[in-house]
């Protein structure tokens, strides 16, 4: 039975063969026509450029949340005034933001980090600062006048407040009158003062220090003179 079935299925599949012959045979063959190679009469490199076709450059839903506002902007200059501005214009417009904004990042983890203004780092200013190391000098070794001069001729006077504090500690050291140590605060040398007049100079003093210093004011040479008037009075007191 598995045999017979074998052999029909040859037969079948011999018929259909010889059926398909058959059909190819009957095929007619087309002698006469000729065929004409295309030639194309265009310069495709020139038919295909433009805006249209410069894939590099991302529109609509491609863009970005930024790209998209500057997109918006071009086209409301355009359409009020006529002012027709590029795509390759506007990216590198989007490109120039994100340099300020990397710039404006640095600057804040800059300040975060040190404490300190970001042109501080690369000016003669913050030099000055390092000069001092508290935490390894004894106040009445530093000569402070010298660095107080350097801010001044800079026109740093900010950092010229900052010697003048460090001055009247000084001579409040030299005087005995308090007891100097880097990690002490200005509410601990207020207590060691007795003097009531000098107590109400000292006051003042660490008041406008903390607020110039601390609080980053920067100051011009006239507020500058104004504040010396305070240092200048304590400090004659120091002398008498």
């Amino acid at each position: 039975m598995k045999y017979r079935l074998l052999l029909i299925l040859w037969v079948l599949h011999s018929y259909c063969a010889f059926g398909q012959l058959g059909n190819t045979a009957d095929i007619p063959i087309d002698s006469t026509s000729t065929i004409t190679p295309k030639e194309w009469t265009e310069d495709l490199s020139q038919k295909y450029i433009g805006e249209e076709f410069n894939y590099q450059i991302k529109t609509g839903e491609s863009q970005n949340l930024l790209a998209r506002f500057i997109t918006w902007i071009g086209q409301g200059l355009q359409r009020v005034f006529g002012i027709e501005i590029s795509p390759q214009v506007l990216q590198v417009i989007e490109h120039i933001i994100y340099l300020l904004m990397a710039i404006l990042a640095i600057y804040l983890l800059v300040k975060v980090l040190t404490n300190e203004s970001f042109n501080s780092i690369f000016t003669r200013k913050a030099k000055n600062l390092g000069t001092v190391n508290l935490t390894e000098e004894h106040i009445e070794t530093i000569d402070l006048h010298k660095l107080l001069q350097e801010a001044l001729q800079v026109q740093n006077y900010r950092l010229a407040i900052r010697y003048q504090f460090l001055l009247t500690l000084q001579n409040l050291s030299k005087k005995e009158i308090i007891s100097w140590h880097f990690e002490k605060t200005n509410s601990d040398y207020l207590s060691e003062i007795k003097d009531k007049n000098l107590k109400q100079g000292f006051k003042k003093v660490s008041y406008l220090y903390d607020h110039i210093w601390y609080g980053e004011q920067e100051i011009d040479i006239y507020r500058y003179d104004q504040y010396t008037v305070e240092f200048n009075s304590i400090n004659q007191l120091t002398t008498v």
